[in-house]
């Protein structure tokens, strides 16, 4: 057999997943081998770096809203549609899949969302998103998808990724920085939970908005959002002076003392 070339470390993370599986199979039908089985499961996973989690401040997002031209129908659901993904955090296959009779545009206002294995969540709806949406489906049968394209067929989940991808283009133009940034579906639901986590939303809170089934899945925003608060205490601390340098207090025998003890 040719000797297989070097893999990706997913892809070596993934075979390492099904031989522990395997191992753990066999060990539970062959006692015998049971201390060469757990020498095999004890063979840890290569760390993968994480790429950095992509989303936008508020003038970003902004910018982003207003993108679409209001004034031509096509605009006018762009803009609903980038508002609600911003609204509700859904996936882009949550949002292709809503009909109408998942809203409630009464008041309050609320949307049901079926997530990934079924789960279903309803969340909150501004009232400004709520008139965005009437004014979309006005006249039309409750069990109609929201979101159409110009041949007035069901938006797939590809469309509403390239609605996001050409109101991110648009917006670039006036404010460039957008086009630092690789901007998706996925980067306006980092955004959503970024922005809850700033307003003083809890994170579990959070993690029942974007129907995430552990939170672990949703503690990233908090590592994000306390890494920019570090980032910020750093501007404005307050600079040691001449008398509380490490020579100062590494000197004094009593406290070298108490930190000995501890």
């Amino acid at each position: 057999m040719e000797k297989q070339r070097g893999c990706s470390v997913s892809t070596r993370n993934q075979r390492l997943a099904a031989i522990h599986a395997l191992a753990r199979f066999i060990g539970e039908r062959s006692p015998e081998h049971i201390t060469w089985l757990t020498l095999v499961r004890s063979i840890p996973f290569k760390k993968i770096s994480k790429p950095s989690m992509t989303y936008l401040d508020k003038r970003e997002m902004d910018a982003l809203l207003n993108a679409p031209n209001r004034n031509t129908p096509q605009g006018l659901r762009d803009h609903a549609l980038l508002l609600f993904l911003y609204n509700s955090g859904a996936r882009a296959s949550e949002a292709a899949n809503l009909t109408i009779a998942d809203l409630d545009l009464g008041s309050p206002s609320s949307v049901i969302l079926l997530g990934k294995g079924g789960k279903v969540r309803r969340c909150p709806l501004w009232p400004h998103t709520a008139g965005k949406l009437a004014a979309l489906v006005v006249g039309r049968r409750a069990d109609e998808p929201v979101f159409l394209n110009r041949q007035k067929q069901p938006i797939t989940r590809f469309g509403i990724c390239a609605v996001v991808k050409r109101s991110a283009q648009t917006a670039s133009q006036k404010l460039p920085i957008l086009s630092t940034k690789r901007i998706s579906t996925h980067t306006i639901r980092h955004t959503t939970a970024v922005h809850l986590l700033r307003s003083g939303v809890d994170i579990n809170t959070i993690r029942a908005w974007l129907g995430h089934v552990s939170l672990d899945t949703t503690h990233i925003y908090a590592e994000i959002d306390l890494e920019m608060k570090a980032k910020a205490l750093a501007q404005c601390e307050v600079p040691a002076s001449a008398s509380d340098t490490i020579d100062n207090w590494s000197n004094n025998p009593e406290f070298m003392a108490f930190l000995k003890s501890l």
